[in-house]
């Protein structure tokens, strides 16, 4: 298999940075303008506003016409339409966004309270504060409060970490790699409610999880199952992935980005260094196009699926983390490689077309459930607005 060697350069990078004149001249231009790529993406949506039925139910993924397949508030996904509302509605300023995430929200309706897994941040986070984000709006804050209080109730000191799923019986606490996302809802309600223990969970969580859930190159398993009594780990397998011993691309995505909104909430060196390993392999692992593969160690690799949404994914947090890595290199390295990522999502290979909704194409959501197999999927539209939205405010503090 041959890497996308480009990536090679940039981590690389660093060997041939001079002066900040100099290191100034070697960031990486977006192929795509992002205001045009605003408007694409406002125009794919325009058309979800217009067709979508008047129904409780939420975008999750596409069906072959282009129409939406719809699901109910309570699965994991539902947070994320809102999102992506709110998203468009932040960088364009219209207020037809704003007027449609509100009506978005209603149909999460007490979905705060719901503390079956641990989804309770993708749902609330995603939706409801990015609308306190984008708005300032107070009324807010109490269902994202309650969602933490409800996510809270979900740890047990014995393993030190949340539970992610209640409806696998073959495993007595699984916790899975995703479930570092949801630690940023923890981090807020702590901030927001004086609720100390909420943040020292959310720390808790990170510890364990950086200690048992990555291997020696810090590549990462997709589910640990910890033992109820003891607390020690029992297994260490995948759900989604190839392999319990292969490398699942969204996975290493939600490791890269969880350990960097930890290591921005906590200022901890250790989870910073956490996030930069888990970066760096998912860089070096890329194919020739940028986009990874379902999993990196998929057997059929080149004739295997591609996940668009790890991509998007990972490129949102590679910005985040340029901006908290000290060094002038490694900020460089990292803005450059999720500009590349997005310069490589930004192309007609991957961006949907009208009568096809949303905005990005070829994700796959669980391929060993033969589930959402090289599919347009909601959540890679979000963290794509979302690293849109990050780029275009970098490119605002260096103008």
């Amino acid at each position: 298999m041959k890497y996308f060697t480009f990536f090679l350069i940039l981590l690389l990078a660093g060997s041939c940075a001079g002066p900040a004149g100099e290191a100034d001249s070697q960031v990486l231009k977006p192929s795509f303008d992002p205001d045009s790529l605003t408007e694409f993406a406002a125009q794919q949506y325009a058309k979800t506003l217009e067709t979508l039925p008047d129904t409780n139910r939420i975008p999750r993924n596409a069906h072959p016409d282009g129409t939406w397949n719809l699901v109910k508030k309570g699965s994991w996904v539902s947070g994320f339409y809102p999102g992506v509302l709110w998203h468009l509605y932040a960088l364009t300023g219209d207020e037809q966004w704003k007027t449609a995430g509100e009506a978005a929200l209603l149909k999460l309706d007490s979905v705060q309270f719901f503390d079956y897994d641990h989804d309770i941040g993708f749902r609330i986070f995603n939706s409801f504060g990015s609308a306190l984000r984008f708005t300032k709006d107070s009324s807010y804050v109490p269902v994202i409060t309650d969602a933490g209080r409800t996510l809270k109730t979900r740890y047990r000191p014995v393993t030190g970490v949340i539970r992610s799923w209640d409806w696998h019986d073959q495993w007595q606490y699984p916790v899975i790699i995703d479930n570092m996302m949801n630690l940023e809802l923890l981090f807020w309600a702590a901030k927001h409610t004086g609720d100390e223990e909420m943040r020292k969970i959310a720390v808790s969580h990170a510890e364990h999880t950086m200690e048992h859930h990555f291997r020696d190159d810090y590549s990462t398993y997709h589910v640990l199952d910890y033992d109820t009594l003891s607390g020690a780990v029992r297994e260490k397998v995948t759900f989604q992935g190839y392999a319990d011993s292969s490398m699942w691309a969204r996975g290493q995505a939600w490791a890269i980005y969880g350990f960097t909104l930890t290591a921005r909430e906590t200022g901890r060196e250790d989870f910073l260094k956490q996030a930069m390993g888990a970066a760096d392999i998912f860089l070096t692992k890329l194919p020739e196009d940028g986009v990874p593969y379902w999993d990196f160690d998929a057997p059929g690799i080149p004739n295997e699926p591609k996940d668009a949404s790890a991509a998007a994914i990972a490129a949102s947090a590679l910005l985040e983390l340029s901006q908290l890595v000290e060094g002038s290199d490694d900020q460089i390295r990292y803005r450059n490689a999720a500009v590349a990522l997005l310069n490589a999502l930004a192309t007609p290979e991957y961006l949907a077309r009208l009568p096809q909704q949303g905005i990005l194409l070829h994700s796959t959501g669980h391929k060993p459930g033969n589930s959402e197999i090289d599919e347009h999927i909601i959540y890679a539209d979000y963290y794509f607005l979302e690293a849109l939205l990050r780029l275009k405010d970098l490119q605002k503090q260096t103008e």
